[in-house]
C-alpha cells in the first residue's frame, strides 16, 4: 500500500478530529446549549460521530488497504487517546451508559438519551463517510469507490466463540474504566488506549473487536456475510453481558437492586471529592 493513501487517511481522521473538537466548542459556548443538559446529548452525539467516524477509516485501512498490523495497531492506540482526551464528558458506548444507569451515576432516561444520540450518530457516519469516500482523496478511496463501498462481515468463528470475544473484550475494557478512576486523566487514557489496543490485536481476527454496541452499528453491521439477529448477538448481547459481568464482579449493582443507605457511596469520583 501506498504511503500516500496512509497520508491521506491520517488527514481524513485529523481533519474529524478537529471539525468535531470545532463543533463541540461551538456547542458550549451556544446560548442555546451552554450549562443544560442539551448540552451533554449534543456532545454525546459529536463525540459518537467522531469515535465512528475515525473507526470507519481505521477500518478501511486495515481491510482495504492491507496495511502492516503494527501501523495499524499504533493508529488505533492513537486514536483511541485522541478520543479520551477530546470527548469532554461524552460516553460514545452503549455499555458506558447503562453501566452509569446500574449504579444510579446517571438517571436511566439519560442513558437512555445517551444511548439514542449514540446510535444516531452512528447513522450519520455510515451516511456520510461513503460521501467522504466518495470524493477519491486517495487511491484507496477510489478502489473502495469501485468496489461499492463493499465491506465483509468480521465474525470469523462460530457466533458463541465471537460473542465470547465482544464479551471478554468489553468486560476488560469495563473493568479498566471503572477501577481507574483515581488515576490522572492524562495517564488514564494512555492505560486505556494500551488495553483497547492490546484486546484489537488479540481479537480482531475473530470478531473485529469492537465492544461497543453502536460503534458496530455503524461500522459492522452494514457489512454482508451475516443476518441482523446474528450481528445483534454477537455486537449488542456480547459486550452488555461483558459489562453487566464486570459490574457483578467489581462493582455490584447494589443501588438497583438493594438501596444503600449511603447515597454518595456510587456517586462519580470527583462527586464525592466536593463533598
Amino acid at each position: 500500500m501506498a504511503n500516500g493513501d496512509v497520508g491521506v487517511s491520517v488527514c481524513v481522521l485529523v481533519g474529524v478530529v478537529l471539525l468535531c473538537e470545532a463543533s463541540r466548542r461551538l456547542l458550549k459556548k451556544s446560548a442555546l446549549f451552554a450549562e443544560t443538559a442539551l448540552e451533554v446529548y449534543a456532545v454525546e452525539f459529536v463525540s459518537t460521530l467522531q469515535l465512528c467516524c475515525c473507526t470507519h477509516e481505521l477500518k478501511l485501512l486495515a481491510e482495504v488497504g492491507r496495511v502492516e498490523p503494527r501501523l495499524s495497531l499504533t493508529l488505533t492506540y492513537l486514536a483511541c487517546v485522541v478520543h479520551g482526551l477530546t470527548f469532554g464528558g461524552a460516553l460514545g458506548n452503549a455499555c458506558g451508559a447503562l453501566e452509569r444507569a446500574c449504579s444510579k451515576r446517571i438517571a436511566g432516561r439519560c442513558a437512555l438519551q445517551r444511548v439514542a444520540c449514540q446510535f444516531a450518530a452512528a447513522c450519520v457516519a455510515r451516511a456520510v463517510v461513503p460521501q467522504v469516500w466518495g470524493l477519491g482523496l486517495s487511491d484507496l478511496h477510489l478502489r473502495h469507490k469501485l468496489l461499492g463501498f463493499r465491506c465483509i462481515s468480521q465474525i470469523r468463528a462460530t457466533l458463541p466463540h465471537t460473542a465470547a470475544v465482544e464479551f471478554a473484550g468489553a468486560f476488560c475494557v469495563q473493568t479498566v474504566i471503572s477501577r481507574t478512576q483515581a488515576v490522572e486523566e492524562k495517564y488514564r487514557v494512555h492505560l486505556i488506549a494500551v488495553v483497547v489496543t492490546t484486546l484489537v490485536y488479540a481479537g480482531g481476527s475473530v470478531s473485529g473487536a469492537v465492544f461497543n454496541p453502536s460503534l458496530a452499528f455503524s461500522t459492522q453491521f452494514p457489512c454482508s456475510g451475516n443476518s441482523f439477529l446474528e450481528y445483534s448477538l454477537v455486537y449488542w448481547a456480547g459486550p452488555l453481558l461483558g459489562m453487566l459481568t464486570s459490574l457483578l464482579v467489581f462493582g455490584p449493582v447494589v443501588p438497583m437492586l438493594w438501596p444503600t443507605s449511603d447515597p454518595t457511596h456510587y456517586r462519580p469520583l470527583e462527586t464525592k471529592k466536593g463533598n
